[in-house]
């Protein structure tokens, strides 16, 4: 297997290494210190709408959106580059449209929701957001209790959702609800669209994650939404969903390629520069080891991303390596960032540097889509087959 890009691809991720480096680099200080005083990691809207501007005249605008939207339709290798580009800043920025939910949109909206819904957020005009979680229920979908029951010409939703991630920012929320409890996970899940203002749909809290992110805890209470408003068919929402996921761990993993690259750039850089007890810190061996193991490990974890994009691409079914890449990507990213914080000391555990601020984006990737025990086990019951 050929995993070098192509040299559009290339260049592709040449242009967004670029934007990183002269966009969202010169941010990090601003991020850091909001965070440092708890307003958050976020983009002021003056510096979202500057980044944005850049973005659409680079031409790095719906990327991976349908061409019939303006996209540009790209596969899922020319994405991993992409995104590896975009993990090498602390800065949290998605060039529009989120990857995830538009591939969700794209297996399953009507025409009708195609023009109302996939069309403007494939065009960046719109934000949304999914509703999976559920308090006690984590990353079991058998345990999901919010239910959507069918009155008339509408569907009233109760139940509550959590970590969900812009629900009160987003246009609309991409819901997923019980339509069939003795079928539960297996046929008895529906996805529903539900939009900003819709009475019922209550955003009660937003919740402080490290990393300086926010997500909200959602209740739906008597929320009556349109029949139309079903996307894809009744009972059949875990399918997309999982398309959905799929999408986010893979994007997860890039962007963890990315993050240990930079953080070994950093650590190389510091170490010959650092000098205890009358020799610099690269010439230490626990040091050597460090800078020698994080080069391999970003190596495995870029092949193993690009082949999981490459299978994707040819229609393969990747759930094994999607978890397994998933699991590999964010643990060994997390190693990477711990030694070099320890490499830059006192300073490398400072809101000072975008070390620290990495290494919390990585612990939340460990769990977020999915823990990594759980990924384990879905390795484990493929390997396994039969022999169980």
């Amino acid at each position: 297997m050929d995993f070098e890009l192509s040299e559009e691809h290339r260049m592709l991720k040449d242009l967004v290494g670029k934007f990183v480096r002269d966009q969202l680099l010169p941010l990090e200080a601003a991020v850091l210190a909001r965070d440092a005083v708890g307003q958050g990691a976020g983009l002021t809207d003056a510096e979202k709408d500057k980044v944005d501007a850049v973005a659409r005249e680079l031409g790095l605008w719906g990327l991976d959106a349908p061409e019939e939207f303006d996209g540009a339709d790209l596969p899922a290798v020319a994405m991993v580059g992409v995104n590896e580009e975009i993990g090498r800043t602390c800065v949290a920025y998605t060039i529009p449209p989120d990857s995830p939910n538009l591939r969700m949109l794209m297996a399953t909206c009507n025409a009708d929701q195609k023009k109302r819904y996939l069309e403007p957020y494939a065009r960046g005009e719109t934000i949304s957001a999914i509703g999976i979680s559920e308090p006690g229920a984590g990353a079991d979908p058998a345990g999901m209790i919010t239910r959507a029951v069918r009155e008339g010409d509408e569907w009233v939703i109760n139940g509550r959702k959590i970590w969900t991630s812009r629900a009160a920012d987003a246009d609309f929320t991409i819901l997923m609800a019980v339509t069939d409890k003795e079928k539960g996970a297996r046929g008895g899940i529906s996805a529903f669209l539900v939009d900003k203002g819709t009475p019922g749909f209550n955003v009660l809290r937003r919740i402080p994650m490290i990393g300086g992110a926010f997500t909200y805890e959602v209740a739906l209470e008597d929320c009556r939404i349109p029949a139309e408003n079903l996307l894809g068919t009744e009972g059949n929402g875990f399918g997309p969903m999982q398309l959905r996921l799929g999408t986010r761990r893979l994007q997860m993993a890039a962007w963890c390629v990315g993050i240990a690259q930079r953080a070994l750039e950093m650590m190389t850089e510091f170490a010959p520069t650092r000098v205890t007890f009358g020799q610099p810190l690269s010439d230490r061996q626990a040091v050597q080891w460090w800078i020698a193991d994080a080069a391999m490990q970003i190596h495995a974890a870029r092949l193993m991303t690009y082949d999981a994009a490459a299978k994707l691409d040819a229609g393969r079914d990747i759930r094994k390596e999607i978890s397994m890449v998933k699991v590999f990507a964010t643990e060994m990213a997390q190693v990477v960032v711990d030694h070099a914080m320890q490499t830059f000391g006192a300073m490398g555990v400072t809101k000072e540097l975008p070390l620290q601020m990495m290494a919390a984006q990585v612990r939340n990737m460990r769990i977020y889509d999915g823990p990594s025990e759980v990924h384990r086990w879905v390795v484990a019951r493929n390997v396994l087959g039969g022999n169980r």
